[in-house]
């Protein structure tokens, strides 16, 4: 069942978060991408799609990232068109619950929206679920847009095994972008607007913390 509330079942989500660490410490980002697109010389807007879980914690996340205009969450990497929630949570769609990040390149790169991505935002070792939830829907994916995007994610994905940034294999699946399909009003915006609800507080606000701690120069108040 999606995003257990139960307090036992909330105890174990705890449980499984804490055990699946990187072996980077928390106050520690994991190393930057030793290839990476350039600073665009002129601002402007590109996309990048990213698959962590739940989607409320990884577009908080990215919320609150400078250079970083807007996050969505939403559906990418299935076959069925106009997914809506209920498929997509019974798994039968092949979509994974997703975030649209929307970046200034100029401000920001995509190695280190990356970057972010393996630090704070998921865990990539787990396969098929994040912490309570599990499903290929929750998988760790990166749908790339164009060739660019793809070399700097293969890139990052190789020095991260063979540094041995974690104590498992990294299982996140890299696959071209076909659609990304916006989620349902309520899941915009929902860890700001639920700062509250104990899903949020065992799963996803650790996740801004590690942000504001990691990447203090990055992280943005909004």
């Amino acid at each position: 069942m999606h995003k257990i509330r139960t307090s036992i079942a909330l105890a174990l989500a705890a449980f499984l978060c804490a055990g699946s660490a990187a072996i980077a410490s928390p106050s520690a980002p994991l190393p930057a991408p030793a290839i990476d697109a350039p600073p665009a010389a002129k601002s402007g807007n590109e996309t990048a799609v990213f698959a962590g879980g739940c989607f409320w914690g990884v577009e908080a996340v990215y919320r609150h990232l400078a250079g970083v205009s807007k996050a969505v969450s939403g559906y990418a990497g299935g076959s069925t068109k106009n997914p809506t929630y209920t498929g997509v949570s019974m798994g039968t769609t092949g979509h994974a619950e997703s975030v649209q990040v929307t970046y200034d390149p100029a401000k920001i790169t995509y190695g280190q929206l990356l970057r972010v991505f393996f630090s704070v935002a998921h865990d990539p070792t787990q396969l098929n679920r994040q912490g309570p939830d599990v499903g290929t829907q929750y998988r760790s994916a990166i749908f790339y847009a164009n060739d660019e995007q793809k070399r700097v994610a293969e890139a990052y994905i190789a020095q991260l095994g063979a540094a041995k940034a974690f104590q498992g294999p990294i299982v996140t699946q890299l696959a071209p972008l076909t659609t990304f399909y916006p989620a349902e009003d309520y899941h915009q915006n929902y860890l700001a607007l639920h700062p509250r609800e104990p899903y949020i507080v065992y799963n996803d606000l650790p996740k801004l913390d590690a942000l504001k701690t990691q990447f203090p120069a990055l992280y943005t108040k909004r």
